[in-house]
């Protein structure tokens, strides 16, 4: 299974028309509008179109929140960030920055036993 990942309308439209490409991801800001039309192009090119506003992501350790927050974030997706460190001995200062820098990016920082799926791990 090849899949592709569009930034862009235009790009979907090109990976689309692309050999050997068996699933999209729509990973740009209007992609929710263009997720059903692009669906059904590519029902008929037999390639599976998918879109998702969010993506869950298990973070280790402080040390791992603040590297991954301070990396440039890649895609459009909402990222919620599941802690699965205790975040009752980050002091109020420390945690209010962490969201705020998060909360910046259109992140969330929530507790790790609130996780249901994961989609990608920062372990540091």
């Amino acid at each position: 299974m090849n899949t592709a990942c569009a930034k862009s309308r235009t790009e979907a439209l090109r990976l689309l028309d692309t050999k050997g490409i068996t699933t999209l991801e729509l990973d740009y800001e209007s992609a929710w509008q263009d997720a059903i039309e692009l669906g059904r192009l590519g029902d008929k090119l037999g390639i599976r179109v998918t879109y998702r506003g969010h993506e869950n992501i298990a973070v280790k350790s402080r040390a791992a929140l603040v590297a991954g927050l301070r990396r440039q974030k890649t895609t459009f997706r909402q990222r919620n960030l599941y802690c699965e460190f205790r975040l009752d001995r980050l002091t109020e200062n420390d945690l209010a920055t962490l969201e705020a820098k998060a909360s910046s990016l259109g992140d969330y920082i929530l507790a790790g036993h609130l996780m249901r799926d994961v989609d990608e791990v920062w372990a540091e």
